[in-house]
């Protein structure tokens, strides 16, 4: 059965809307179900970003261009070329600038009337609590397992709204977690994956238009829930398959036993995220194995010299056409059943994008019985800006 939007509480009215304000959301002022009345709501509500990436462009657009009266922006990230393909709110004039000074900027000028406040840091167990308290819903724009797991844990105990959504590929799921009744995210995944068996979107791409998709979806939840009108999300999971152009429903129910919305709780306030899942932390981008390495600039020399040396590609046939060091490619998934193809006696580099899926092939082939046998540090990315800029990177 579908849920009810409720109306969300706490709100201070807003006193009224200016003549421009009328003739700049009329489209919603002749819609009954919006009205003066929802448009009043819509100014007087303060909604909280995290990540203005991906997911976070359309929402920051959409709610902006709504008349979402103050919105929050948290990210700690810079903007990227490679940002571009995805992340509308940028443009290449932003490229190397705060992410959130770009979006700022970006949203000031789609609608100078609302009050946008940035946050340029981390969100940790330290201030997520400090900065969710003075919002009234939470929408969760972050392509990483802790800080879901964080911004999930934040808004239940302080019983603010989460709207969910997540991407990959051609893929993604939306939600509304943290309703009064209705389940949270740790119902759903009580357990995060093994470190390293979900690639990121750096790792598995995801088709640029899919974010605008998935994150329209989470604005018009926010505004269904700041309206009080329409049927809510909370207890059903949404998934949308771009490439069947499908969507998908699955019922979502509330655990009794989960630690932190069940009935006997074990979790009452926020933990270490990273190291739940199992992530050691920032000093090791790449890899948490502890493998032989080489750096690219150690391997050029050797190159150089004429030593003999087997280059390995772990990486998939579409990223070799990319750019490749002219290695023997054997994609990581494959290796298991392909290993009778290398030699144990030759000196072997193994090497991916960026010496993640490298080592952990490094790993497999030493327990093997490979003893001649490195990761490239850094992968083909690092080989780029260390040794040679004419080899492209993605």
């Amino acid at each position: 059965m579908s849920t009810k939007t409720q109306p969300l509480t706490g709100q201070a009215p807003a006193a009224s809307l200016s003549n421009e304000e009328i003739l700049r959301y009329s489209r919603h002022l002749i819609m009954p179900e919006v009205g003066m009345d929802g448009q009043l709501k819509l100014k007087a509500a303060k909604v909280l970003l995290i990540g203005t990436g991906g997911l976070g462009a359309p929402l920051g657009l959409y709610l902006t261009a709504a008349g979402v009266g103050k919105i929050g922006l948290v990210d700690f990230d810079v903007v990227d070329f490679t940002n571009l393909q995805r992340q509308i709110t940028f443009g290449t004039s932003d490229i190397g600038k705060p992410k959130t000074a770009a979006a700022h900027a970006r949203l000031s000028n789609l609608n100078p009337d609302i009050e946008i406040t940035t946050y340029e840091t981390r969100l940790t167990s330290e201030n997520a609590l400090e900065l969710f308290k003075d919002y009234d819903i939470i929408v969760d724009g972050t392509d990483n397992f802790p800080t879901r797991y964080l911004v999930n844990d934040a808004c239940v105990l302080l019983g603010k709204p989460n709207v969910y959504g997540s991407i990959f590929r051609f893929e993604g799921q939306v939600t509304v977690f943290g309703m009064p009744d209705g389940p949270c995210y740790r119902c759903l995944y009580p357990e995060p994956p093994p470190p390293g068996l979900v690639p990121s979107c750096a790792e598995g791409g995801v088709l640029g238009v899919l974010p605008g998709i998935i994150g329209s979806l989470q604005a018009m939840e926010t505004i269904k829930l700041i309206l009080g009108r329409g049927d809510s999300l909370e207890g059903r999971l949404v998934l949308f398959d771009a490439l069947a152009m499908k969507f998908r429903e699955l019922k979502l129910r509330k655990n009794a036993g989960c630690p932190v919305c069940g009935t006997n709780r074990t979790i009452h306030k926020l933990i270490d995220y990273n190291e739940f899942c199992g992530i050691r932390g920032e000093e090791e981008p790449e890899s948490n194995l502890h493998v032989p390495e080489i750096t690219p600039r150690e391997l050029k020399q050797r190159l150089d010299r004429g030593d003999d040396l087997f280059i390995l590609d772990v990486r998939e046939p579409h990223e070799y056409q990319i750019c490749n060091l002219n290695g023997h490619l054997i994609p990581l998934g494959e290796l298991p059943r392909r290993v009778h193809e290398l030699d144990s006696s030759h000196e072997i580099i193994a090497h991916c994008r960026s010496g993640k899926r490298s080592a952990e092939a490094v790993d497999f082939l030493r327990k093997a019985g490979f003893r001649k046998i490195h990761n490239l540090h850094g992968g083909i990315l690092a080989w780029s800006t260390e040794v040679d800029p004419s080899v492209p990177r993605y």
